[in-house]
C-alpha cells in the first residue's frame, strides 16, 4: 500500500487533479504494485500524502470503481477489483477506442506526439511479454 502512496506524484500540466490521480493508480495497479483483492490506501491517506482535498480523491476513486478497476465497499475500504471477464471482440474492440481516444486526449493536453507515444507503447508491451 506505501508503495502506491509513495510512487503519486502531482504537476501542473493542467490536466486536473483527479485525472492525474486516477491514471497513476490505473498504472500502478497495471505495472502489478497492488493484485487482485489487495487493499487501495484510503481516501484520506491519499489526500493527506498528496496534500488535496478529499473530494478530488474520492471523485478519482469514484471513477476508478466505475472503471471496474477497483471496488469499494463502505465500512471496509476500496479495494483492486478482480479482472473482468473476456469480453465479446465487438466490446473489447469498443473499449480499446475508448481507451485510445482517452491517451491521445491526455497525451494531447500533456504535448506529447501521438506517434511518439504509440511506439513507446509498442517497445512497453513487447518488453512485458
Amino acid at each position: 500500500m506505501h508503495t502506491l502512496l509513495e510512487s503519486l506524484r502531482l504537476d501542473n500540466s493542467g490536466v486536473p487533479i483527479y485525472i492525474q490521480l486516477r491514471d497513476q493508480i490505473l498504472r500502478n495497479l497495471g505495472a502489478g504494485v497492488l493484485a487482485s483483492g489487495d487493499q487501495m490506501p484510503t481516501m484520506r491517506e491519499v489526500a493527506v500524502a498528496l496534500k488535496i482535498d478529499l473530494n478530488t480523491v474520492r471523485h478519482a476513486y469514484d471513477e476508478l470503481e466505475r472503471m471496474g478497476a477497483i471496488t469499494l465497499v463502505r465500512g471496509r475500504g476500496s479495494f483492486v477489483a478482480a479482472p473482468p471477464p473476456a469480453t465479446s471482440v465487438r466490446e473489447q474492440a469498443r473499449q480499446i477506442d475508448g481507451l485510445a481516444k482517452q491517451t491521445l486526449a491526455t497525451a494531447a493536453a500533456a504535448g506529447i506526439d501521438p506517434v511518439a507515444l504509440a511506439d513507446r507503447i509498442k517497445v512497453l508491451a513487447r518488453q512485458k511479454e
